[in-house]
């Protein structure tokens, strides 16, 4: 059972891509991210007031904490990935994901001083070399192929970098401190974090007015993002490592970016290419490298887990 709740969690959150290219079409992403977290933060927090109220002194002692995770996790992240999701396809963002478990084994290495194998060593070349190939297209001989690299790229490299930096300072995270409660003031920081971000944003766009669709459609994928990857999938996923521990299920972030892509192939009809194919061999090779227990140390911590 735990195997299939981190499965579902995974998936739900790999839908964020599919759902998120095709919202950003139709509002602007600042005002997505706002709306998403708002949204989510008065829902757990009606469902969730109780475990909060009695977390409430764990929180605020290690309120730092809380907040650059909710930074991370809940702004940062989301904010550039749709930001991104307006100029790239959603397959290059989810495959820009994937190189998350060789940044959070860098983060490991040089911030928490983890030992770190020659096998993540090779996992984080792997990677690496995956993403240089996406990125350049599979024409590493040709510099040219730079000049296609758009500026969602680089906003989707730098939401796989706040996802990495959340991974990896998870740990931080006091005990005392359940996932629903946890969750829960993290969406609602989040939304307080974005409203002075959304206000400046407002004042300071000199381009069209600022888009905000309330069709049928708009308001579906909206109570997906919601319901789904911002409230199912935390709890899923909680209930899941509760289970079988962090160690061993920490791999199971690794299908979140195959299934977004493989959701972008099937429900955006983005084209599937050649290096598209290597580059996710590459990175899939890298991950599986860094997600194996060194065998001198079975008990010891994985460095690509968060």
């Amino acid at each position: 059972m735990p195997y299939l709740l981190l499965s579902l969690a995974a998936c739900f959150w790999g839908g964020n891509y599919v759902v998120g290219h095709v919202l950003v079409a139709q509002v602007d992403p600042i005002v997505l991210s706002e709306a998403r977290w708002m949204l989510t933060a008065l829902l757990l927090i009606s469902l969730y007031f109780r475990q909060i109220k009695a977390q409430w002194a764990a929180m605020t002692e290690a309120k730092y904490t809380v907040f650059f995770l909710a930074l991370c996790g809940q702004v940062l992240f989301p904010v550039t990935l749709y930001v991104g999701l307006q100029y790239t396809s959603s397959l290059n963002a989810a495959i820009y994901l994937s190189t998350t478990p060789a940044l959070v084994l860098l983060i490991n290495k040089f911030i928490f001083k983890e030992a770190i194998s020659r096998r993540n060593i090779y996992g984080v070349v792997l990677s690496s070399l995956g993403v240089i190939y996406l990125v350049m297209q599979g024409d590493l001989l040709h510099l040219n192929t730079l000049k296609n690299l758009n500026r969602g790229d680089v906003w989707t490299m730098a939401s796989a970098i706040s996802w990495a930096l959340y991974c990896a300072f998870l740990r931080l995270k006091p005990k005392q401190i359940g996932g629903n409660a946890f969750v829960a003031v993290s969406a609602a920081i989040g939304a307080i974090v974005l409203l002075p971000v959304l206000s400046f944003y407002s004042a300071t766009h000199f381009g069209p007015p600022l888009k905000l669709s309330l069709d049928p459609g708009f308001m579906l994928g909206l109570a997906y993002l919601v319901i789904f990857p911002s409230w199912l999938s935390y709890l899923l996923w909680n209930k899941g490592i509760q289970a079988i521990g962090a160690t061993r299920g920490e791999v199971y972030s690794h299908l979140i970016p195959l299934t977004g892509g493989v959701f972008s192939v099937l429900f955006l009809n983005v084209p599937l290419h050649g290096f598209h194919l290597i580059s996710a061999l590459l990175i899939a090779l890298g991950i599986a490298l860094c997600s194996m227990a060194p065998k001198q140390k079975p008990l010891a911590p994985d460095p690509c887990s968060r």
